[in-house]
């Protein structure tokens, strides 16, 4: 059986992003996302800095960030790194799904702390969600999140996405989000 498709696009850009494919030069800030604290509050907690440095060492860039679906989420003036968002299939054998065959697109995104607040995670999700509406047949999209991550539901919310229910994963209660894949394709004007 063939997997379904994801999204395909190379780079995708807004206003102020560049949503793109990782560079060896973005590995500072990858590894910056996997060891904060807060970063990771809500993602059961910090790795340790010499196990993802081992991990990539092993593995190179394109282990994680190279995968159909996986941003870069850059400025779009200086390319610096800012986080990453990703559009991936939410595997069958885990909680929190809205069909019976599970495998549904799954949003997920992080951002450097010194780039939350400004909007950034809603401009990129919304262009890679538009991109994707544009690409793909009109399907469930989720978000998961531990219940505790009030800015992330918010976020959810702002988006589009309708609470679902809440499950238990991760020794914390987490709540599920659910879109039409469609409802944010980008409408033709009038004439």
């Amino acid at each position: 059986m063939n997997a379904p498709p994801t999204l395909s696009a190379t780079e995708i850009t807004t206003d102020r992003l560049r949503l793109r494919k990782a560079h060896d030069t973005d590995i500072d800030g990858l590894i910056e996302l996997q060891t904060d604290p807060q970063v990771r509050a809500h993602l059961g907690g910090p790795r340790p800095r010499s196990v993802v440095e081992q991990y990539f060492d092993a593995n190179g860039i394109s282990a994680i960030a190279g995968r159909p679906g996986t941003y870069v989420i850059a400025d779009k003036e200086s390319d610096r790194f800012i986080g990453t968002v990703v559009l991936d299939r939410r595997s069958a054998d885990l909680p929190g799904h809205v069909t019976e065959e599970g495998g549904e697109l799954e949003l997920s995104y992080l951002l450097r702390r010194g780039s939350w607040g400004a909007g950034l995670a809603f401009e990129a999700a919304t262009a890679m969600l538009r991109a994707a509406a544009g690409e793909l047949p009109d399907q469930p999209v989720l978000v998961v999140t531990q219940t505790a991550n009030e800015r992330s539901l918010k976020l959810a919310t702002r988006l589009g996405f309708q609470p679902m229910g809440t499950f238990e994963a991760h020794d914390a209660e987490q709540s599920l989000a659910a879109a039409d894949l469609h409802s944010f394709k980008v409408r033709s004007p009038v004439s």
